[in-house]
């Protein structure tokens, strides 16, 4: 009986630890990736504003061909919402918006996850022209995790598991774009 005290205790005691740990361990993450495309960047800029041009270049569409998509708005403009639900376990289901529009420069997106977990994230892309044929293009995602779920963060590499995806997805934009 004596030894099932000391490994409740134990138990007890690495629970404690770990939950204050959490109270130590970042809540918020930033992961971002970036390109050189050659074209012009008015040109990038005006392709990668519309979010249902997303499909030709990024990962997480190309993972299911066949998920739903439903959108809300006119493409290009603040307040778009494109909707996707997907049966494939890495996509799941959810919705992006356009937040806000920087001309030439900058788009922000949210991100409103719905399955398989609820979250809400902030993306971005952005072009800043190096030159006249030459654009440098940004993929940026901003997230958070609340106590005590930020304990993930020690486990998960986010920049790692997010910034591969963003790289491939920049990859296949600059290929996509310097095709024509």
């Amino acid at each position: 009986m004596k030894w099932l005290k000391r490994i409740l205790v134990v138990i007890l005691a690495v629970v404690v630890l770990v939950l204050i740990a959490g109270l130590i361990v970042p809540q918020e993450y930033a992961v971002a990736r970036e390109i050189t495309i050659d074209k012009p960047q008015a040109v990038v800029f005006n392709y990668v504003k519309y979010l249902k041009n997303q499909d030709n270049f990024s990962v997480w569409a190309k993972m299911d061909p066949n998920m739903k998509k439903t959108f809300k708005g006119q493409d290009g403009q603040v307040g778009f919402v494109s909707a996707w639900d997907s049966q494939h376990q890495e996509v799941g289901k959810g919705e992006q918006e356009i937040k806000k529009i920087t001309e030439n420069q900058r788009v922000d997106f949210e991100l409103r996850f719905l399955e398989p977990f609820e979250a809400t994230d902030q993306a971005y892309m952005a072009t800043d022209s190096l030159g006249a044929n030459q654009t440098k293009v940004t993929w940026g995602f901003n997230g958070a995790m609340p106590y005590p779920m930020n304990l993930m963060l020690l486990a998960m590499d986010m920049d790692t598991m997010l910034g591969d995806q963003l790289a491939q997805g920049l990859e296949n934009l600059k290929g996509l774009l310097e095709r024509d």
